[in-house]
């Protein structure tokens, strides 16, 4: 009798929780795992002086994370369609809580590494689970696509605090503490996820374990490759086993999931293109973003900066994110996905060419600033629309698979990105060489984000694709 009293009062709590109460419950998981993301940046030198981590070991502390992240995100979707969003996305909490603890107490590069690997797997876990919990908890889809705009705008405010978090904790107690401030946050998660996220249906789904190990193996292989290979030498043993490897996995996983019974996804919404193009946009704009976090975070340390006054320097950059999130919400309710995506990255690749021909190691920092807020705030502005694309597309019966999905190719995007990023250090000595190398990869995939939306993706096509959906089961 109790228990029914608890669960009938859980009930009413979630049917009268407010609309902003319950996207932040939703949103914190992510919150963290993006101050987690942008605060390690600010501490790289600190962890390198500490642990005696080179180039490339600085290059896995980031793409550790994301390696798993990335490659566990499918999994995570189908985990959350079997046993619910709701017990996923708070057993990913716990996982992630448990990686942070590790990785505080690290001795080594190694043992850091290791540790972010554990962080990235429980993203995965929580990362989808949130966004259908999102899906579900909005029925209006104007009111979804606002709460979209705000759950990014959450997001980029808390990117926009890492750096700040970062310097001010590596400044008052050292790197790890980056990884302490976790523990709290993932736990709050938790308590009020428990407490206010009502739970979903289930679905029965086969999990595709080899697909999703290929997918493990192949990206694992494809960061060895990029990582390690300006280090060991594009040619030597290991970097072309490696290669090998990832191509030999990934056209394994291809042949599996095209005549496979139970593929990661849906066929039916593999194959609509402005799906497939929507999280072709997110890899490339996750690419762009944190390939320049991770070049910029080391360009202003090198120049002298300590953790926090990095950090300080970062906030503005990390700021405009959010901005330009809040102003797409309210720009895609009204007028649909298509306009806020190309109008965003016109503007960012306009301002990404003009960082290439113009940027130098002793431009003024208030010039680089304003050109990174101008870009920012214009990509922004596209990111939400590109969600929303996604999601609506997949609808409620897909919103597990299709979040999941987008997630992964944006985080293989950050994977690839940081790893490129390594590489043009590696390759060019100097930063007069460096940073034009790196914004013309920038331009490069702010233009190719746009090339798919211009051709692929229609204001007002996302309800008849998801129609088409329903009725083909």
């Amino acid at each position: 009798m109790r228990i029914y009293c608890i669960r009938q009062a859980a009930y009413h709590v979630c049917m009268k929780t407010p609309p902003l109460l319950m996207l932040m419950t939703l949103a914190i998981g992510f919150v963290m795992a993006m101050i987690d993301v942008t605060a390690v940046n600010t501490a790289l030198s600190d962890i390198s002086a500490s642990l005696s981590v080179p180039l490339t070991g600085l290059v896995w502390v980031v793409d550790g994370y994301t390696l798993t992240f990335a490659a566990l995100l499918m999994a995570g979707g189908a985990l959350a369609d079997r046993f619910g969003p709701k017990a996923v996305y708070q057993g990913g909490l716990s996982v992630f809580i448990l990686g942070s603890v590790l990785c505080a107490l690290a001795p080594s590069g190694h043992a850091l590494i290791a540790a972010r690997l554990l962080q990235g797997a429980g993203a995965a876990l929580f990362m989808p689970s949130s966004l259908s919990l999102l899906t579900h908890a909005y029925e209006d889809q104007a009111t979804r696509a606002r709460m979209l705009g705000t759950w990014s705008a959450i997001v980029g405010c808390a990117s926009a605090a890492g750096p700040l978090v970062g310097g001010v904790l590596v400044h008052a107690f050292g790197w790890r503490s980056v990884f302490w401030v976790n523990v709290p946050i993932g736990l709050l998660g938790i308590v009020l996820t428990q407490v206010l996220a009502p739970a979903t249906a289930r679905h029965e789904r086969d999990l595709s374990m080899w697909s999703h190990v290929l997918g493990v193996a192949a990206l694992a292989a494809l960061s060895f490759v990029l990582i390690e290979g300006p280090a060991l030498g594009w040619t030597s043993a290991g970097v072309l086993m490696a290669g090998a490897a990832a191509v030999t996995a990934a056209a394994m996983l291809v042949r599996r999931e095209r005549g496979g019974a139970h593929p990661l996804l849906p066929k039916a919404l593999f194959e609509t293109p402005a799906f497939a193009a929507a999280n072709g946009v997110g890899f490339l704009i996750n690419f762009a973003v944190f390939g320049q976090l991770f070049l910029l975070s080391l360009f202003i340390q090198q120049g002298g900066a300590d953790a926090l006054q990095t950090g300080l320097k970062l906030i503005p950059m990390m700021a405009a994110f959010a901005v330009g999130n809040l102003t797409s919400g309210r720009i895609t309710a009204r007028v649909g996905t298509r306009p806020p995506m190309m109008y965003g990255l016109m503007a960012g690749l306009a301002m990404a060419v003009l960082m290439l021909l113009g940027l130098r190691p002793d431009t003024p920092y208030w010039l680089l600033v304003l050109a990174a807020v101008v870009m920012n705030v214009a990509i922004g502005i596209a990111i939400p629309g590109m969600t929303a694309t996604v999601m609506l597309v997949a609808g409620k019966a897909n919103a597990n698979s299709a979040a999941a999905a987008l997630n992964a190719n944006r985080q293989i995007g950050a994977l690839v990105g940081v790893a490129m990023m390594g590489t043009v250090m590696h390759i060019a000595p100097e930063w007069a060489l460096r940073l034009p190398m790196a914004f013309t990869l920038i331009a490069a995939a702010y233009a190719g984000a746009l090339l798919l939306v211009y051709h692929y993706v229609r204001s007002g096509a996302a309800g008849a694709i998801q129609s088409s959906l329903r009725s083909s089961g």
